[in-house]
C-alpha cells in the first residue's frame, strides 16, 4: 500500500508541474513568462530524475531478482555455446532478454554493481575463459572462438587487460 501511495504523490506532483508550466503557456505572455516556464520545466525535469534515481532504492528486491535472472542469462548463453555461432552477448540483447531498455537496464546493472553491464559482461567472459584456458586441450585461439570472438588478439588484448596477462602467460602460471 505504501508503494502505491509514494507512486500516486508521485504522480500528483509530475502533473502539478504540468499544470504550472501549462497555465503559464495559455496566459499573455509577460516579462516573468518565459522564466518561469523554464523554471517549471527545469522542476519537472528534477523530479523526472529524483523519481527515476528513487526507483533504483525502493525496488532493491526486484533488482536484485533482475542481477540473479541476468547472470542466469549468461551462463545460459555460454553453456549452450550461443557465443560460438552468435558472438558475444551486448548490453541490449541482455536487456531485451530481460524486457527492459537499454539505458534502464545499464543505470540498474551499474548502481547495483558498481560495474556497467558491458563490464559485467566482459567480466563473466573472462572467468569462463580461465576455467577454460586450463584445459590444455583447447588451444587460445579456439577458446576465444568459442567465447564469441571474431579474431584471438581481440580476445588476448581484453584478457590481459582485465587479468593483466596474455591467457597464454595466464595458462603458464597456473600450470605450475
Amino acid at each position: 500500500m505504501r508503494h502505491y501511495t509514494c507512486h500516486k504523490k508521485e504522480r500528483e506532483i509530475f502533473v502539478d508541474c504540468l499544470h504550472k508550466i501549462r497555465h503559464e503557456l495559455e496566459h499573455s505572455i509577460d516579462r516573468l513568462s518565459r522564466r518561469l516556464i523554464s523554471t517549471n520545466i527545469e522542476l519537472l525535469l528534477d523530479y523526472c530524475l529524483r523519481f527515476y534515481e528513487r526507483q533504483f532504492i525502493t525496488r532493491e528486491t526486484v533488482n536484485k531478482d533482475i542481477l540473479v535472472r541476468f547472470e542466469a542469462l549468461l551462463n545460459q548463453y555460454f553453456d549452450d555455446e550461443r557465443a560460438k555461432t552468435e558472438g558475444l552477448p551486448s548490453v541490449k540483447w541482455c536487456a531485451s532478454e530481460l524486457c527492459l531498455s537499454s539505458n534502464y537496464f545499464g543505470d540498474l546493472i551499474k548502481k547495483e554493481t558498481g560495474k556497467t553491464a558491458h563490464e559485467h559482461i566482459q567480466l563473466k567472459l573472462i572467468d569462463i575463459a580461465k576455467e577454460r584456458i586450463h584445459n590444455l586441450s583447447y588451444s587460445i585461439s579456439q577458446i576465444s572462438y568459442d567465447l564469441g570472438f571474431q579474431y584471438p588478439q581481440h580476445f588476448t588484448r581484453l584478457f590481459k587487460k582485465i587479468v593483466g596477462v596474455t591467457p597464454n602467460e595466464y595458462r603458464t602460471k597456473s600450470v605450475v
